[in-house]
């Protein structure tokens, strides 16, 4: 595993980190406490430093977890999680990916820290993220003094921003670094999704803020779960997608195969992390681990040779040529 410092903070981040949505929520297949709690327990023995959960993933369960899982090794990783949402209230009302109603107050942000504190079994966060904030919340003084004491009374050692539920906000992301200064900024970003990733990057390198990336594999699309002629389940949370989306996606990967096979020394899969890694702004990426054998293919994925100017240049083409194909938009992304 390769280590990477967090922008202008203290914190050295696995250059592979865990996504905890994968296993304290029911979205991924991932339904037995005991195996997601084992599989986080073998992450870090693989070298993975960096867990990023958040208080309604699981309502709750996603720092629990974390706790049970990795509580007796604190002080050897990095707890990133998130608050905004409120389901203490609302949490019975969640259907699939829609959102709850969010709450950034005073009162409602130190309620949530105090809550995500006592389920994580610790004193401090290294790193509470706003989630999926909309402009005025990143423009709120309010918020960000709150924010401040937080730090100031050591419950906080840095607060942040994850842009999302999907694709876009790129007014919040230059507001968070431009106006806030915040030292991470969590976005989506892979080979078939780049934008406004890309508008992201000369920011980052200006304000000194280092990204997390997200859907590096673009829901599956990247590490060889799909292929020509297979179709979504019904019970899939991407069914909703249409199969001309999907057809025209795989078009796009099928462009791809000069980056992967026996002579590249990588997987399809662990190629679709290094190009996110080739971002220097980029401290660590968060794939969907699934299952084991995942797990140890996408964890090796920084130790496989870096993409080379070359590849890269390749796949900047095809990105700024729909990849040769027509479009069928359909956004993706999670947290």
């Amino acid at each position: 595993m390769k280590y990477r410092k967090l922008g202008n903070t203290d914190l050295r981040l696995s250059a592979v980190g865990f996504g905890v949505w994968t296993v304290s929520t029911s979205w991924w297949g991932i339904s037995d406490d005991q195996e997601g709690i084992d599989l986080l327990r073998k992450a870090y023995d693989r070298g993975v430093t960096f867990f990023d959960t958040a208080d309604t993933y699981g309502n709750g369960k996603g720092e629990t977890m974390l706790a049970e899982a990795l509580g007796h090794v604190r002080e050897k990783i990095v707890i990133g999680t998130k608050f905004g949402y409120d389901f203490y209230t609302h949490g019975q009302e969640r259907s699939g990916h829609k959102e709850l109603p969010q709450d950034f107050s005073p009162a409602f942000v130190r309620r949530a820290c105090e809550e995500s504190l006592r389920r994580l079994g610790t004193d401090y966060i290294d790193l509470y993220q706003l989630h999926n904030p909309r402009l005025p919340t990143v423009q709120s003084d309010e918020l960000f003094e709150t924010l401040e004491e937080l730090k100031g009374e050591g419950k906080v050692r840095h607060y942040s921003a994850a842009l999302g539920p999907d694709i876009g906000w790129e007014e919040e992301g230059m507001a968070a670094m431009r106006q806030r200064r915040v030292p991470s900024l969590q976005i989506i970003y892979s080979i078939l999704e780049q934008d406004p990733a890309r508008a992201f990057f000369p920011v980052a390198r200006e304000c000194d803020t280092g990204l997390l990336a997200r859907v590096p594999h673009a829901s599956g699309m990247l590490d060889g779960t799909y292929t020509p002629g297979m179709t979504f389940d019904s019970s899939d949370h991407r069914s909703h997608r249409k199969q001309e989306w999907l057809e025209n996606s795989l078009g796009k990967v099928s462009r791809l195969d000069f980056l992967y096979g026996e002579d590249s020394g990588r997987t399809i899969g662990q190629a679709a992390m290094q190009f996110v890694l080739a971002e220097p702004t980029v401290t660590s990426v968060l794939p969907n681990f699934l299952n084991e054998s995942q797990l140890q293919e996408f964890v090796a994925a920084p130790d496989t040779p870096p993409l080379t100017e070359d590849e890269l240049s390749r796949i900047a083409d095809l990105y700024d040529h729909d990849f040769y194909v027509e479009e069928a938009a359909a956004p993706t992304g999670q947290g």
